[in-house]
């Protein structure tokens, strides 16, 4: 019989060859590609000196705080990829055992809104939103490890696994000046702060005026780059003292110190590491841009997110989301359904013109609200003369035909005077097509709605 009681570990002292670095490395890299990535995105954001715009266009504050924007995102941001145009954002990064952070949940009124709440992996750890029934209040975002007193007056307290957090708030708009007015003194009353500031009384603070603060940004259209595979071995140990092991990753963790440990003192090894994350960053992470390699399919070429903001230990989907449209929400609270080619498997390109037809009754089945952006190469918004980048809920002026169809017309010519309420204009060459589901209904969640054919104009 096998004595199994005790667990053999990595040998500090062994002399390793750089091959089986290299393969260790790799494995590495592909695990840890999400967490450097927030690691570092939480480094820049929070170095805002105070809550504002990072570069005009992107919510930014302090470690404990987050910025709002007051309208959509601005189209020519490069923070983050697939970002669309039916909410109004904020973001902001925690460090929760140093201080837990309160924050603000106005009363929405019928609006729908989430909060999306990040630990370390792009996991989300609370339910708090619309969908959620979720009341009006201040919840409390502590740690793993805060163990301090809870005060009268809040509302609920999330934890996060992580110490390392992110928030995302999320709250429909429609695209009126009506609803751009109306929505001003809600989000006004999206804040958070230090729980030392809470006082039990709602603060305030003005969106539309926040200060612009300069900071990281992309030059060649992509998105910023966040992991640099030329640091990553030096940033991975941060990774593996602030983010747990799961049930069943100690291994994992043991492994990968091993190599950091021989890293240090063989100059060899650290060069085979430093190959193992450029040939990987090449190879592999270039590759999850790619839609067919996100997800599942769901039919009529297109694919659909897979263990959205629930990872656990599927390390191919989190790690594809985060190189190619990073925060998604959770299953129930979006469904996302995305391509790079039309009907017949030919990848999208301006030169041509496509319908997308949603058949009367069969637009994408919702309790919140639906969307179908266009995206560039760079999964980043296509500037053009409407400011126009996605159609759906949030659009009043969107002709159906006779019979209650809904035909969404793609191109980077319009499709005349008549249909140019509902034409997305698209660049010259490639391009892809990203249908939002918010608050899907049953046939979203369990896969029996299917997005419509993407068909060329005859």
């Amino acid at each position: 019989m096998t004595d199994t009681s005790f667990v053999a570990q990595p040998a500090a002292d062994v002399v390793m060859f750089p091959a089986y670095a290299k393969a260790v490395g790799t494995a590495a890299y592909i695990w840890g590609w999400p967490m450097v990535n927030m690691i570092n995105r939480r480094a820049a954001i929070t170095k805002a000196p105070q809550p504002g715009l990072l570069n005009g266009v992107l919510p930014c504050a302090p470690r404990g705080r987050i910025g709002m924007l007051h309208d959509y995102i601005a189209p020519d941001q490069t923070f983050i990829a697939c970002p669309n145009q039916d909410v109004v954002y904020g973001l902001g990064f925690f460090d929760l055992d140093k201080e837990p952070a309160v924050v603000q949940v106005p009363d929405f009124g019928d609006r729908f809104w989430v909060y999306a709440l990040y630990d370390a992996r792009t996991d989300q750890y609370a339910d708090i939103g619309k969908p959620y029934g979720s009341k009006p209040g201040f919840y409390l975002m502590a740690g793993p490890n805060w163990k301090g007193e809870v005060p009268q007056g809040i509302t609920e307290v999330v934890r996060s696994p992580t110490e390392l957090a992110n928030i995302i708030p999320r709250c429909f708009m429609d695209d009126t000046d009506e609803d751009r007015a109306a929505i001003q003194t809600i989000i006004n009353q999206i804040v958070a702060y230090p729980l030392s500031e809470f006082d039990g009384m709602m603060k305030t603070t003005e969106w539309s005026k926040a200060p612009t603060i300069p900071g990281p940004q992309s030059t060649d259209g992509a998105e910023t780059k966040w992991v640099v595979p030329e640091t990553f071995f030096d940033e991975l140990d941060q990774v593996l003292e602030g983010v747990p092991p799961l049930p069943g990753e100690e291994s994992l963790y043991a492994q990968f110190r091993q190599i950091l440990v021989a890293a240090k003192r063989d100059p060899s090894i650290k060069q085979a590491l430093l190959e193992a994350a450029q040939d990987a960053e090449a190879s592999i992470i270039k590759t999850f841009h790619q839609w067919e390699h996100n997800g599942r399919p769901a039919g009529n070429g297109w694919n659909r997110s897979t263990n959205n903001a629930r990872w656990g230990i599927d390390y191919y989907d989190r790690t594809g989301t985060s190189k190619s449209n990073m925060f998604d929400n959770k299953p129930e609270e979006t469904q996302y359904f995305y391509t790079d080619f039309d009907a017949d498997g030919v990848s999208l390109d301006g030169q041509f013109a496509y319908e997308v037809t949603f058949p009367a009754g069969e637009e994408p089945p919702v309790n919140g609200f639906w969307s179908l952006t266009l995206y560039n190469e760079h999964h980043f918004f296509h500037p053009n003369g409407l400011n126009r980048y996605s159609l759906g809920t949030k659009n009043k002026s969107l002709q159906r035909g006779a019979d209650g169809s809904l035909t969404l017309h793609i191109g980077a010519q319009s499709p005349g005077a008549d249909k140019e309420s509902n034409w997305l204009p698209a660049p010259d060459g490639a391009f892809s097509l990203y249908i939002r589901a918010y608050w899907g209904k049953e046939s979203i969640l369990d896969g029996s709605w299917q997005p419509p054919k993407i068909l060329k104009s005859t």
